[in-house]
């Protein structure tokens, strides 16, 4: 909108790579608005500078907004949960042909959130567009039903198939299948690249969450990071020593505090830490797994592990 793109901007604020997928939370965003609602649910909670359109329909389902639209254009760059995010919501549009016959899809070969409006407008010219054709949908629906699985197995199998019609999906799944534990450590891509960072001397959590070009992952923001560090650092056996104690103790959303811990912490390998580094330990022997990758719940008795195959232990 700071760019003079569009009328309105419907931002899509929900996680998919970490915890169960909020699928209950999903339709209620598109849906009307219902009278009961909380606020913060619904997709016009979130328009900024709401434009007068917006003001006088945003009780409407997300769809019944678009009807009167020229043009709808999705814009999600290659971030795997902006991928995760538009499979899901093309997924969605399929039962609707009449706003998908209008929409068009931006290739965002770029990450938005750290563009300027100024870039994004000197750069509109050279961004292609796409119709939303069968082939869109079809993989959309074949890559979100997959990941929505309660196992990998599918998506595993899915990286080996025609995938082109969404040219940014392929390198998305990729990621994401690298954070599942792998065979040797039982740890995510993610996990071990933290183990080889502080081994290196980064001491400070500062540089291990925002040094995104330094740790070469790409799947979790900041605060999921920092629950992935937690697991490493205050297990039974912990692989990472240094991490403030109190991180214990202070809720998952208590974004504040959590982030002033994370600042205190100096953080160095324990000798069980460089032993997995070095692939003769395993992260999972020792310490308790409960998380979620998709639809499939991760936990020491139904582990599924990645690496040149998939495998469940």
């Amino acid at each position: 909108m700071r760019s003079g793109l569009a009328e309105a901007v419907i931002p899509f604020m929900f996680r998919l790579v970490d915890g169960p997928l909020p699928l209950d939370e999903l339709a209620v965003y598109v849906a009307a608005r219902s009278e009961t609602a909380k606020p913060g649910r619904h997709w016009s909670d979130y328009v900024g500078r709401k434009p007068q359109a917006v003001k006088e329909t945003g009780h409407l389902s997300l769809v019944a907004f678009c009807q009167p639209c020229d043009v709808v254009e999705l814009w999600f760059d290659r971030n795997p949960n902006d991928q995760l995010q538009l499979i899901w919501l093309l997924d969605y549009l399929r039962s609707h042909p009449e706003i998908l016959a209008k929409a068009r899809l931006r290739l965002i070969a770029f990450d938005l959130i750290t563009e300027d409006a100024n870039s994004i407008a000197k750069s509109l010219p050279h961004i292609p567009t796409i119709g939303v054709t069968a082939d869109e949908l079809e993989t959309a629906s074949m890559a979100w039903q997959a990941y929505a699985a309660p196992t990998p197995e599918t998506c595993a199998e899915l990286v080996h198939r025609d995938l082109n019609a969404l040219l940014m999906l392929r390198p998305a799944l990729i990621d994401l299948l690298a954070e599942l534990p792998s065979i040797s450590t039982g740890l995510g891509a993610t996990e071990i690249r933290f183990l080889e960072l502080i081994a290196r001397g980064y001491e400070g959590t500062n540089a291990l969450f925002h040094l995104r070009s330094l740790r070469r992952t790409r799947v979790f923001n900041e605060w999921e990071l920092g629950w992935l560090l937690q697991g490493l650092a205050l297990g039974p056996r912990p692989a990472v020593a240094g991490l403030d104690d109190e991180l214990r103790t202070i809720d998952r959303e208590n974004l504040r505090d959590r982030h002033t811990a994370y600042l205190r912490s100096r953080l160095s390998l324990t000798e069980f830490g460089k032993a997995v580094l070095a692939g003769s330990e395993d992260f999972t022997r020792y310490n308790p797994i409960d998380r979620w990758w998709g639809g499939t719940h991760l936990t020491n008795d139904c582990l599924w592990r990645y690496g040149p195959v998939l495998t469940k232990s």
